[in-house]
């Protein structure tokens, strides 16, 4: 029986019992399709270049392990896989925050331009939600999926992630990373 697999609207032959050609044409298509996509996702969940490059990395691996199970459309799939590799290396990760015994010195500044780019920092900002709260921000509002999408994802009820949203929102309306300019104070 010769298996075939579809992926936009593209037949690839994966002969008797699929093989590696076929999987790996499916594969690279869907990797060039979508990897810009996903690594947005993984910058917004980690706010560093690299840590996200890491993470798009290690799903992509995963996922070509798993690439004969993934029915019908992968990228939920690996969105789904991106969410919980970046939720078990939060599980994992020591922050690296060392003990001093001397506090370095802000140096103060008199260029109101760096006082208003750190005063309206959203990363700094998202950087202090827990992570589920940032998670569901990120699949809300950054990657525009509904409540009903976004508890699918992380595996929760629609009431949890508008909970999570509420409590987030008003973290970020209170914290002072985003505190407006008036009058050259902020406020």
């Amino acid at each position: 029986m010769i298996t075939t697999r579809s992926y936009l609207g593209e037949q690839f032959d994966l002969g008797e019992g699929g093989s590696v050609r076929g999987r790996e044409a499916d594969f690279d298509e869907f990797v060039i399709a979508r990897s810009t996509s996903l690594l947005r996702t993984a910058y917004l969940l980690t706010h560093d270049h690299a840590l996200a490059e890491d993470l798009l990395q290690t799903v992509l691996t995963k996922a070509w392990f798993a690439w004969d199970r993934i029915e019908g459309r992968p990228e939920p799939y690996v969105r789904k896989m991106l969410l919980n590799t970046y939720s078990s290396w939060w599980r994992r990760k020591w922050n690296g925050e060392m003990a001093t015994d001397e506090l370095p010195e802000r140096t103060p500044t008199a260029d109101h331009s760096e006082m208003t780019s750190a005063g309206h920092d959203l990363w700094r900002a998202m950087a202090a939600l827990p992570r589920r709260q940032r998670a569901v921000i990120v699949l809300r509002y950054f990657e525009d999926l509904t409540e009903a999408q976004t508890a699918g994802m992380l595996e929760c009820s629609v009431g949890t992630v508008k909970s999570q949203a509420s409590k987030a929102l008003s973290k970020l309306r209170v914290n002072p990373a985003l505190a407006f300019m008036e009058g050259g104070q902020l406020s």
